[in-house]
């Protein structure tokens, strides 16, 4: 695991000790950035289920200029924070355990312009994600996106009110959905 661009370019991130997180791939965390890019400049980055912090830990060595990254596990949580400290970003993060549906659920000062979700796989959990999401617009800044991960056999049209999927990609054992608030 590496940090692929940006001022961090090249750090090699600590790899999971928890066996319930899984890192994207270099080839997946490229595509996607590659995407994202125009985007990233001074934007404020959500990463749900961040696992060892390697996207988001991306997105600040890209140029977002905060990122709030939730996790539950306590041993992944330490990967987090060690591998923010090691890429020098640990001063553009903020890192809260617990569960993301909770934080979801207490609502945000202020909305983010990413949201990342890629909670683990087969366990409905992205679905949950984007179904709550919905119901809490206030986390999506204007013009904002939220992205999910989660494997192509995983993806699923979903009924929403307040978001609407922009675009799907697929990348060998990853599917990325793009989700944007509907204008009204």
């Amino acid at each position: 695991m590496r940090v692929i661009a940006g001022t961090a370019k090249g750090t090699q991130l600590r790899a999971p000790s928890s066996d319930g997180t899984r890192p994207i791939s270099d080839r997946g965390k490229e595509a996607l950035f590659s995407i994202l890019m125009p985007r990233l400049q001074g934007a404020r980055f959500l990463d749900l289920f961040a696992g060892t912090g390697g996207v988001a830990i991306e997105a600040l060595s890209r140029g977002a200029a905060h990122a709030l990254c939730v996790e539950l596990d306590r041993r992944a949580l330490d990967d987090l924070e060690h591998n923010l400290a090691k890429a020098r970003v640990a001063d553009r993060a903020e890192v809260v355990q617990g569960d993301a549906f909770a934080v979801l659920q207490r609502g945000t000062a202020e909305p983010y312009d990413i949201v990342f979700v890629a909670p683990p796989q087969w366990k409905a959990l992205w679905d949950r994600a984007i179904l709550t999401l919905d119901t809490r617009p206030e986390w999506l800044a204007p013009g904002g996106l939220v992205v999910v991960q989660c494997d192509p056999q995983e993806v699923r049209e979903q009924q929403l009110e307040h978001l609407h999927e922009i675009d799907l990609r697929t990348y060998g054992g990853v599917a990325f959905i793009f989700y944007g608030s509907l204008v009204v």
